[in-house]
């Protein structure tokens, strides 16, 4: 376990800009609980092969782990919370009523905050860490997302020789426990009441909870900046009339099945396809040229923080870029406006946008390597 927790600490070393201290905690963490299953397992203790398990499951979490430091913090939260709803969806449902798709997804966000605590106080107490541990560095919060996932996913076993995942139990147990008129406070909260009279101006549960949501999104700024990019790429759309294009963005941040997709724009098979294809067309033109400084602000990938690269990438990028991409790069950094630029270099705005696009796309194509 120690040549394991070596290695894993010279993985993090590598492919991240974290600490010699957090690369070194979060290392030792991961080779623990590989140690921990492969010591519980009995199917691994018979197979005679320890080793060779303890290292496909410490690079297992390893590359959870660094998918996750990847991604940023706000995205990764996007990533894990996306997840989690869609294996929880069918299952967050009251008895006997009817929600709306709004208050389903309310449920489900009451749902996982829920399980979010939970699993911190797993994490804290399956890894030995102090009741008070909060995940600070980016590190560590992808480390603790990684975790929360495989948590969710756990198996659990039950009656009959079945088994479940644990936040599929959770979930059940949670909408068994939600009264009727819930679904009726959540609608009311998020989408206000329609009605005049003083009982639902003053419907305690009522004000309650939307103050509460209010106060949720006043806490989390990245939400209000995601909103800013969704506003930002629907407003895109409509200006180049791609209307169809907007619709289908809307129905997928829905998170709604293909199925329901297709039937919803009387669309067949092939046709969703093609229009799926016309999207990510728009989609990429969108994120690496017209808007690229809020999407990389949202995906905590701006020029601040490299383009969202480790050491080892941004080497790398400078390495593959041209000699005027790379003057192009460091004038950006420099806060040194576009027209500026392009008299700096010799180029036409054009010329300056298209050389702009390619280093985005380079940077791109390492970050997700």
């Amino acid at each position: 376990m120690e040549a394991l927790s070596d290695k894993l600490y010279k993985e993090l070393k590598q492919a991240t800009r974290a600490s010699d201290q957090g690369c070194l905690a979060t290392a030792q963490r991961l080779s623990e609980e590989v140690q921990r299953i492969c010591t519980q397992s009995q199917r691994i203790q018979d197979s005679g092969e320890i080793e060779t398990w303890a290292n496909n499951l410490g690079m297992h979490r390893l590359n959870q782990c660094l998918k996750y430091y990847r991604l940023g913090s706000l995205k990764g939260r996007v990533e894990l919370h996306s997840t989690l709803s869609a294996i929880v969806y069918r299952y967050i449902t009251l008895p006997h009523t009817q929600a709306s798709y709004q208050a389903r997804l309310n449920l489900i966000e009451d749902f996982l905050q829920n399980f979010y605590l939970e699993s911190l106080n797993a994490f804290r107490r399956e890894n030995d860490t102090p009741p008070s541990f909060q995940p600070r560095t980016l590190l560590e919060l992808a480390e603790y997302m990684a975790f929360t996932e495989r948590y969710g996913k756990r198996r659990i076993p039950l009656p009959g020789r079945r088994s479940q995942q644990l936040i599929i139990l959770r979930a059940q147990t949670f909408a068994k426990q939600q009264p009727p008129e819930a679904t009726v406070d959540i609608e009311q909260a998020a989408e206000g009441s329609g009605a005049d009279s003083d009982e639902a101006r003053d419907s305690l549960p009522t004000r309650r909870l939307r103050e509460e949501l209010v106060a949720q999104q006043d806490d989390l700024p990245e939400e209000v900046l995601r909103n800013r990019v969704i506003e930002a790429l629907l407003s895109y759309l409509k200006e180049r009339n791609q209307e169809d294009c907007a619709e289908y963005f809307t129905l997928r941040l829905l998170d709604l099945p293909t199925t329901e997709i297709e039937a919803l724009l009387k669309l067949t098979p092939r046709q969703r396809d093609y229009l799926q294809q016309r999207f990510k067309y728009h989609l990429v033109r969108f994120a690496l040229s017209h808007h690229w400084d809020l999407v990389h602000e949202w995906l905590e990938a701006d020029l601040e923080r490299n383009l969202g690269l480790a050491p080892q990438q941004w080497d790398a990028l400078h390495q593959s870029v041209s000699e005027v991409q790379a003057k192009l790069l460091q004038l950006k950094q420099d806060g040194m406006e576009d027209a500026e630029i392009a008299k700096t270099l010799g180029l036409t705005p054009t010329q300056l946008q298209k050389q702009w696009t390619k280093l985005l796309e380079q940077a791109w194509e390492i970050r997700n390597l």
